[in-house]
């Protein structure tokens, strides 16, 4: 592994560890020539999935699109990095798990809202203003409807469960 600071090939693993719920190995690594310790990632390598466009055109799945996307929803939300990547990852793992090779934008949308609404209204309502590209008012009405009725219900069976 080429270290970052130096460019020295050779490193030796310090610490080991299983990250993002067993899916990739965290390692502490320490170059052999400067002494720098920097942090290496590894995980399988998957079978490359493709996304099929709303205009039918298809690229290659990108976490990095999923998770940038909800970090410009959250901006100036009390959503930690690590709420998002958990979210990031729950989300992969069901589209991987239930598509082989190919799968549509719209299902990839639906999760991370399913997945954002559970997190945060507010990053919810930003996300998917800008994912289902609102025509006007009333179609951002009935969301906010949707999410009160939700957040009501939440509530109600709380405050039922503690009678």
């Amino acid at each position: 592994m080429r270290c970052p600071k130096c460019n020295y090939l050779k490193s030796s693993v310090v610490d080991s560890r299983q990250a993002e719920e067993g899916n990739t190995i965290r390692r502490r690594r320490e170059c052999e020539n400067c002494h720098t310790r920097f942090t290496t990632f590894e995980r399988i390598e998957e079978l490359p999935l493709l996304v099929i466009k709303k205009d039918g055109t298809r690229e290659q799945f990108s976490r990095d699109k999923i998770f940038n996307g909800i970090i410009r929803s959250a901006q100036k939300r009390p959503v930690s990095s690590s709420a998002i990547e958990k979210v990031v990852n729950d989300i992969e793992q069901k589209i991987r798990s239930d598509y082989d090779s190919e799968v549509s934008s719209v299902v990839i949308g639906n999760l991370v809202m399913d997945e954002l609404a559970e997190l945060d209204e507010i990053t919810y309502v930003r996300f998917a203003s800008v994912y289902r590209s609102f025509k006007d008012v009333d179609e951002i009405e009935a969301l906010l409807q949707q999410i009160t009725n939700r957040v009501r219900s939440k509530k109600k069976s709380t405050l039922d469960e503690t009678d």
